[in-house]
C-alpha cells in the first residue's frame, strides 16, 4: 500500500504550492488512520529536503516517486521511494528520512543507536540498517521484484545530523557492514545523495515499477527458501521424532486445506515442558517457506524469537532471518488472511492488548486467527507466568468459532527434556503443590536434582558444567530489582549471609541464552522461558516459602521492577480471593517453568531454609523408592521365572 504516488514533476509542484503534506495527510487517513502532529512536521520538515534533491533536470521528471510504502504483511513503512531504470536494469531507491540532531553509538547491539524520540534518549535501529532491512524484505517476499530482477538500492538522509570529522557516532565502524549496504547522507549530503540517485535512475518509467511492486504477489523468495532449507539440514538440534511428526504432517495438510478451500484452520498442540513444541516450530517455518507460503513464527516473549532466529542464520545476516520472526503484537492492524500461516510458540503467554502501553488492538488470540489462513498454537496453560498471559485452549476455540474456523486439536505428550522423564515432571508438579500425582516419591533414575545451601557452591557447578558446551545456565525467581542493565559488576541478586552476588542479564543482548559470557549472570523467566540447557541452577526467591506444613507463596516479596504481577494490588482491592489465587498459581507456575529448563539435570538453592530443608525430605524419599525400585528390578533380573508366574 503506498499513501502518496506522483511522478517526480508532481512531487516538485505538490511541495512547491504545499499540496503535498496535504495529500499525504488526507490519504494516510483513508487508508491507514488518524494521522499525529508529530508525522506532519516529519513529511513537511522532510519532503523539503527532498524537493532540493530531486530538483535537478539529469532526474527525469517522469521517474516515480512514493511515500509512506507499507510493506505487505507488517507494520513497516518506507519513507521514500523513486523508481525508473538505469542503462541495464529496473531500479528503486529507497530513502529512509530522519530528522535527527543527535546520535549515540552502543556497543554490543547489532545495527543500534540511541537518539532523541518522543522527549526521551531511546535505542533504535541505525537508520542504514533500517533502510537495507526494508530492501531484504520487499526482495524476499515480493514476486514482482522477484521475477522482473528489480534492484533495490537503499540509502538513509539523516538531513539535520551534523557530521564530526572524528569519532562520528552514525558512521562508527561498528555499522560498516550496514553502511556498505545503504550509504548514510547527513546534513550538506544533498549532492551526493542526488548522485546515489542519478547511478540507478537514468530513465523514467511513470510510476509503473511502484504500480507493479505495490500489487506484486507476495510469496517467500527461492533464494531464502532454499537457505531455510539448507540451513536446517543436519541440524541435530531441529530434529524430530515420533509424535512430533504426527503433529507436522497434520499441519502442513492443514496450512493446504486452508489455501484450497479458503476456510480458516485453527490447529491447537497442548503440551508440557520439554515435549517438542519449539521444535515443531521451527520445523513448520522453514518448510511452509520452502514450499512458498508466506509463513511467520510468533511469541509474545523475545528470548525464544532471537536465539532461534541466530541459531538459523547461517551464512545470513541474523536480521534477514528476523523477518520471519515476529512479536504477537504485530497482528493488530492487518488485514484478514493476510498471511497463509501464522506458527505460535508459547500460546499461553499471549496477551490481549498489545503495545508498548498495552492500548492497541482487541486481543491477540483474535488477530492471529484474522491475519492467517492457517494458525498453529503450541500452548501448555501450566506456564502462564504473568498477569497479562490469557492465551487458553478455550479462548482459542471462542475466536476460532467466532472467525469460521475450523479447529482441530493434538497433544504432545513424549519428553525430550527432564532426560526424558515425565516422571519428574509430575514429581515437580506433586513437590510444588500445583497438583496432586502418582508422582509423590519418584522423578525417574537418571535425572540429577540437587539442593544446595549455599548459592556459591551452586554457581561455581553451573560454570563448571558449563564449560562443556556452553549449555548451563543460572536463573532466578524475580525477588530482586533489576536496577543496573548494562554493568556486569553492579550485583542486583544479593545473598548477604553467604557473600553472594550476580547481576541479572545484561540489558545489552538479545541471546542471554546462548552467549558465551552470560553463565556469569542470572536470568529470569522473560529470558528463558520457551529455551532449555543441559543444566540448570534455580535461585528460588522469598516468594516461595514453606510453613505449617503447606508451599506458600508471597507475591509482596516479588521486585517492584518485576512487570509480571502488575495490577495485582489492584485486584486484592476488588476481587481479593481471585487475586490471591491467580498470584499464586503465577509463582508457582513461574518455579516449575524454571525448574524445567534443564534437559539433564536441575540444582536449586532457596532463601527460606524451611523450603529447603522441604526439598530435601522429598529428594529424600526419592532415593529411598528408587532404591527399592532398583532392589526389585535386580531381583526380577535374577529370577524372571519366578516373577512372571
Amino acid at each position: 500500500m503506498i499513501v502518496y504516488e506522483a511522478t517526480k514533476q508532481d512531487f516538485l509542484q505538490d511541495v512547491f504550492t504545499d499540496e503535498l503534506v496535504n495529500s499525504i495527510c488526507s490519504s494516510f487517513n483513508e487508508k491507514i488512520g488518524k494521522v499525529n502532529e508529530a508525522e506532519i512536521r516529519s513529511w513537511d520538515n522532510s519532503m523539503q529536503y527532498m524537493y532540493r534533491v530531486l530538483h535537478d533536470d539529469s532526474i527525469p521528471d517522469d521517474s516515480g516517486v512514493a511515500i509512506e510504502f507499507r510493506i505487505p504483511y507488517t507494520s513497516k513503512r518506507v519513507d521514500f521511494l523513486i523508481s525508473g531504470r538505469n542503462d541495464s536494469q529496473d531500479s528503486v531507491v529507497i530513502v529512509e528520512l530522519k530528522q535527527w540532531g543527535e546520535v549515540e553509538k552502543v556497543e554490543g547491539k547489532e545495527a543500534i543507536v540511541k537518539t532523541l524520540i518522543n522527549r526521551g534518549i531511546r535505542e533504535t535501529a541505525h537508520p542504514s540498517y533500517q533502510a537495507w532491512s526494508y530492501a531484504a524484505l520487499i526482495e524476499d517476499y515480493n514476486q514482482v521484484v522477484q521475477d522482473q530482477n528489480i534492484q533495490l538500492k537503499p540509502c538513509a538522509y539523516a538531513h539535520n545530523y551534523i557530521r564530526q570529522e572524528k569519532n562520528d557516532q552514525l558512521t562508527d565502524p561498528i555499522y560498516q557492514y550496514y553502511l556498505d549496504k545503504a550509504p548514510v547522507f547527513s546534513k550538506g549530503d544533498a549532492p551526493k545523495l542526488r548522485e546515489f540517485i542519478k547511478k540507478y535512475i537514468k530513465y523514467g518509467d511513470n510510476k509503473e515499477l511502484l504500480y507493479d511492486i505495490e500489487r506484486g504477489r507476495i510469496r517467500p523468495s527461492k533464494s531464502l527458501q532454499d537457505s531455510l532449507g539448507q540451513m536446517l539440514k543436519g541440524n541435530q538440534e531441529f530434529i524430530m521424532i515420533d509424535e512430533q511428526k504426527v503433529v507436522y504432517e497434520e499441519a502442513i495438510t492443514l496450512a493446504k486445506k486452508a489455501a484450497a478451500t479458503g476456510r480458516k484452520q485453527v490447529l491447537v498442540v497442548n503440551g508440557g515442558p520439554g515435549t517438542g513444541k519449539s521444535v515443531l516450530a521451527i520445523n513448520l517455518l522453514v518448510e511452509m517457506t520452502r514450499t512458498g507460503l508466506v509463513a511467520q513464527y510468533v511469541t509474545k516473549n523475545s528470548a525464544p524469537r532471537n536465539v532461534y532466529a541466530t541459531k538459523l542464520k547461517g551464512d545470513f545476516r541474523k536480521t534477514r532471518i528476523d523477518n520471519l520472526f515476529k512479536g504477537s503484537g504485530s497482528y493488530t492492524q492487518s488485514k484478514t488472511d493476510e498471511i497463509d500461516a501464522l506458527i505460535v510458540d508459547e500460546a499461553h503467554r499471549l496477551n490481549e492488548k498489545s503495545g508498548l502501553f498495552q492500548n492497541l488492538g482487541e486481543n491477540q488470540i483474535k488477530e492471529v486467527i484474522n491475519a492467517s489462513k492457517f494458525s498453529i498454537f503450541f500452548i501448555d496453560e501450566n506456564q502462564r507466568v504473568t498477569l497479562k498471559d490469557v492465551g487458553s485452549i478455550n479462548l482459542i476455540k471462542y475466536f476460532s468459532n467466532s472467525l469460521e474456523a475450523e479447529v482441530t486439536q493434538m497433544e504432545l505428550t513424549s519428553q525430550f527434556r527432564c532426560d526424558g522423564s515425565d516422571a519428574y515432571l509430575a514429581w515437580l508438579d506433586d513437590v510444588l503443590e500445583i497438583r496432586e500425582t502418582a508422582n509423590s516419591h519418584f522423578y525417574g533414575l537418571d535425572y540429577d536434582f540437587r539442593i544446595y545451601d549455599d548459592p556459591n557452591t551452586l554457581f561455581e557447578e553451573i560454570v563448571r558444567l558449563n564449560h562443556r558446551n556452553n549449555k548451563s545456565r543460572l536463573v532466578s525467581g524475580y525477588c530482586w530489582n533489576w536496577e543496573n542493565k548494562n554493568d556486569s559488576e553492579h550485583k542486583d541478586i544479593t545473598i548477604p549471609e553467604h557473600k553472594f552476588g550476580i547481576s541479572w542479564n545484561l540489558g545489552n543482548t538479545e541471546t542471554w541464552a546462548i552467549d558465551e559470557q552470560s553463565v556469569q549472570q542470572a536470568g529470569c523467566i522473560h529470558t528463558c522461558q520457551g529455551l532449555e540447557f543441559d543444566y540448570v541452577g534455580v535461585i528460588i526467591g522469598d516468594d516461595l516459602t514453606f510453613s505449617n506444613g503447606q508451599v506458600m507463596t508471597d507475591y509482596t516479596k516479588r521486585a517492584k521492577t518485576d512487570q509480571s504481577l502488575r495490577g495485582i494490588k489492584k485486584m486484592m482491592k476488588t476481587e481479593p480471593e481471585r487475586a490471591i489465587r491467580v498470584a499464586d498459581e503465577i509463582i508457582r507456575n513461574t518455579y516449575r517453568t524454571l525448574m524445567t529448563r534443564g534437559q539433564k539435570g536441575c540444582f536449586i538453592y532457596c532463601t527460606d531454609p524451611a523450603l529447603a530443608s522441604y526439598f530435601k525430605d522429598r529428594l529424600e524419599r526419592t532415593r529411598v523408592y528408587s532404591n527399592s525400585m532398583k532392589t526389585d528390578m535386580l531381583r526380577v533380573a535374577e529370577n524372571p521365572t519366578h516373577y512372571n508366574n
